[in-house]
């Protein structure tokens, strides 16, 4: 049985896009982007990484220390598509039902009343998703790839759009369960988030002292609906990918398979397994979904490039002489565009 209230997105156009509607693309990214940086103090990558996501339709596993405002981006995102949001803490006493909803007896009825949980929202906030159970964890990522839950035996769609952002805490590894490495390649990208600069930290401080951050909604929120967001899911798909770039993209995510055969051995020892094709469609999802972020109807190598870190830096498997060298994925990462000839 299946819940057949929830409306789904309408089905995209296809062909060329005009110019009317790349200028609609801007204002909407242009809209969020100014919501966006009225609460949060620099983090453009992570600004950019969510909106990906939100245009891909995709999922964020972000990695940081506490503090660096993974909650008050989400949460400005959310507001700034009047979008709902939900943040669940997990802990390692969390259960599925917590996170996906449960029937509850009704004595008055004599009869099981369905309760949604916290994932039937657009955004959902998973803090410190490591600290839950693999079972809990697998219940989430279920949502998260096949969009809906079970309750009962009725079948509830998941609201369009579906963003979640899912954080891990580096710096505490006891109470914790490690997401296996097939788990992490279901999320399109991963971002690793440094402390503020000095100036940064001294305007986050400023806008605390001067009340920014009592608004119940940013000023730009108005203008901004899931309409728009819709829209652009629907146009990223339009974006044109030329043959050359997908084999560019192909040719990348083989030589992280094989190693030994074109990067330096002395990095190549290094790694375990390589990307699955998940990589490369990923790769192909979020170029298009930068290539509207910048402005354009099409993808550019420097795209694919720019999104080398937070594709691969979860999918490609360094083995434990990595962190013995302190050999960072990224270094590795690095040298397998240095091995592929750019179209």
């Amino acid at each position: 049985m299946t819940d057949t209230a929830t409306p789904q997105p309408p089905a995209p156009a296809r062909g060329p896009i005009d110019p009317a509607e790349l200028e609609r693309a801007r204002h909407v990214v242009g809209a969020v982007s100014q919501a966006f940086s009225r609460k949060v103090v620099g983090q453009t990558g992570l600004r950019d990484t969510l909106l990906i996501a939100l245009i891909t339709g995709g999922h964020v596993l972000l990695e940081s220390v506490p503090g660096l405002a993974k909650t008050t981006a989400a949460q400005t995102l959310a507001q700034a598509v009047a979008a709902t949001f939900t943040r669940i803490q997990c802990t390692p006493d969390l259960l599925p039902s917590d996170i996906t909803g449960t029937q509850i007896y009704d004595a008055q009825k004599s009869t099981f009343v369905t309760r949604l949980g916290p994932v039937h929202s657009n955004f959902v906030l998973l803090d410190e998703i490591n600290r839950s159970s693999a079972k809990t964890q697998s219940a989430m990522l279920e949502a998260m790839q096949e969009r809906q839950t079970s309750i009962g035996g009725v079948v509830h769609k998941l609201p369009h759009p579906f963003l979640v952002l899912a954080t891990q805490n580096p710096i505490e590894q006891e109470g914790t369960y490690q997401l296996p490495e097939a788990q992490l390649d279901r999320f399109l990208l991963k971002e690793v988030l440094d402390y503020p600069s000095p100036a940064e930290e001294a305007e986050i401080i400023r806008r605390i002292e001067s009340g920014v951050y009592d608004e119940a909604t940013p000023e730009a929120a108005s203008g901004v609906s899931l309409d728009d967001v819709l829209f652009l899911q629907g146009l990223a798909k339009r974006v044109y990918v030329d043959p050359s770039i997908v084999t560019y993209i192909v040719q990348l995510v083989y030589v992280t398979r094989h190693p030994q055969q074109y990067i330096p051995g002395s990095l190549a020892d290094y790694v375990q397994f390589g990307a699955s094709p998940r990589a490369s469609i990923a790769f192909t999802q979020a170029a298009r979904a930068l290539a509207l972020l910048h402005g354009r109807d099409y993808v550019i190598p420097e795209d694919v490039k720019h999104l080398r870190h937070g594709v691969l830096r979860h999918r490609v498997i360094l083995g434990y002489e990595a962190a013995a060298d302190e050999i960072a994925p990224e270094t590795v990462i690095d040298a397998v565009f240095g091995a592929v000839q750019t179209p």
